[in-house]
């Protein structure tokens, strides 16, 4: 399960909600390699480190349904199966206790926990080097090297130059402009020390942040060529969403000014009244109908600088790339505190029926490999949360064992599991209908 918000941030929600064509050989391939290559290597991690650990493998099997290959090795039988959505590996001794060596129930509890704990760590290991690799071929960089002053903005005030270093802002390392960016986020707008580099020599200043205004509805719009104002998603409890927008409604018009097919229109005449009602007019089913929101007034904090990109060499790109992939693995992980802590609806959850139809709409092999590695994490770290059915559920029922010096009962286990499973599937038939209800 993956969040439409880890898609936002990964700038590929442009077709989300635009009809998915099934009917295209290469979005099913795409689909077939993503999902089936991705469980692959999770079931894979799982084979591997349980040879590591002596432990029997009775049977390795991509995919569920009729059995289309099958193959028996010295112990294990290796089977391809027809639909490309799952796939297992069954330990002797994993499901039901056995006194057979090699036996999965025999091995010590780190071992145990090593096996489980491996398909996910494999995804999650995957997804970060092809990440970092791509970060590392794509250049591009922004540099922590001010370009530009921009004049009326706190920046010129303080006397900040071009070509000075941001190295520090209240002790923290600025790197680039991400780490700008956080900075002035946080610090709402309270003055900030600021350490540059100019001319060889470092120096502190002062700062106190411009704040800029803006209207918050919490909108986000497709970014296809031909619906530029169609509203793809809305933020959980965002003034969207609570006074009446949908998602797939077009927006013609903002206090009667035509916007459609114009997303730079749609902002600036959002912004122009900072904190005053809005008329939204939205085509929805064929209609026009008016809704009026009244905005959230946020800020956003400013120096008024502009940076520089950095040299675009084999050196910078792998520093940045490092970077850039502590981000994208940390976005993930805030998406599911979020999730728990309710700033991201269960709504906004995607089964495979989403992520399919997403992985069919990337364009070009940047936002392919992009995907890859966002369903990769994804699945890496939720199959790692102490839900039980899943394998940090598993590897909580193997703590408490050890805890306790003693495994619980196999029948009080067998119903936690079931009660797992049961919740799992739930929500399983819960996300693809919200899936399916999005592409109609």
């Amino acid at each position: 399960l993956i969040t439409t918000t880890s898609i936002l941030q990964h700038n590929l929600l442009r077709n989300y909600f635009a009809p998915f064509l099934f009917n295209t050989d290469k979005n099913v391939l795409k689909i077939i390699f993503i999902l089936g290559f991705l469980i692959f290597i999770h079931e894979g991690g799982h084979f591997i480190v349980a040879k590591l650990c002596k432990i029997r493998v009775n049977e390795f099997a991509i995919g569920f349904g009729p059995v289309i290959f099958k193959k028996q090795g010295k112990e294990t039988l290796f089977q391809l199966r027809l639909i490309p959505l799952g796939g297992f590996c069954n330990m002797e001794g994993e499901e039901e206790r056995s006194e057979v060596e090699g036996s999965f129930s025999k091995a010590s509890i780190p071992k145990r926990i090593a096996v489980v704990a491996a398909g996910g760590l494999v995804n999650i290991i995957f997804a970060l080097l092809i990440y970092f690799t791509l970060m590392s071929c794509v250049g591009n960089n922004v540099s922590n090297v001010i370009d530009t002053v921009v004049p009326n903005y706190s920046a010129q005030t303080a006397g900040l130059q071009e070509n000075d270093k941001i190295l520090k802002i209240d002790g923290k390392k600025i790197k680039n402009k991400a780490d700008l960016d956080e900075a002035l986020e946080k610090s709402n707008g309270n003055e900030l020390s600021i350490l540059i580099e100019r001319d060889g020599k470092e120096q502190e200043l002062k700062i106190k942040p411009t704040e800029e205004k803006y209207n918050y509805t919490g909108i986000a719009v497709n970014t296809s060529n031909d619906k530029l104002t169609e509203i793809a998603a809305l933020y959980p409890n965002s003034p969207g969403e609570k006074q009446g927008l949908q998602a797939k409604d077009i927006i013609i018009a903002i206090n009667d000014n035509p916007v459609e097919n114009n997303a730079q229109k749609l902002v600036d005449y959002i912004n122009l009244s900072i904190g005053k009602e809005i008329k939204f007019t939205v085509e929805r089913n064929g209609e026009n109908v008016n809704i009026t929101i009244m905005p959230d007034v946020m800020s956003n904090y400013l120096l008024g600088v502009n940076l520089k990109m950095a040299e675009n060499n084999f050196i910078n790109n792998i520093y940045y790339a490092f970077f850039d992939t502590g981000e994208f693995a940390i976005s993930i992980v805030d998406n599911l505190r979020l999730l728990f802590s309710g700033g991201v609806s269960i709504d906004q959850l995607m089964g495979p029926v989403g992520i399919s139809e997403v992985v069919a709409k990337t364009n070009g092999m940047f936002e392919f490999i992009n995907m890859i590695a966002i369903v990769s994490l994804s699945l890496g770290v939720t199959n790692l949360l102490p839900i039980p059915a899943l394998d940090g559920g598993k590897i909580l029922l193997l703590i408490i064992e050890a805890i306790r010096k003693k495994p619980l009962s196999q029948k009080i286990e067998i119903n936690i599991q079931l009660l797992g499973f049961s919740f799992i599937i739930i929500l399983a038939l819960f996300v693809t209908w919200n899936d399916i209800a999005r592409i109609i």
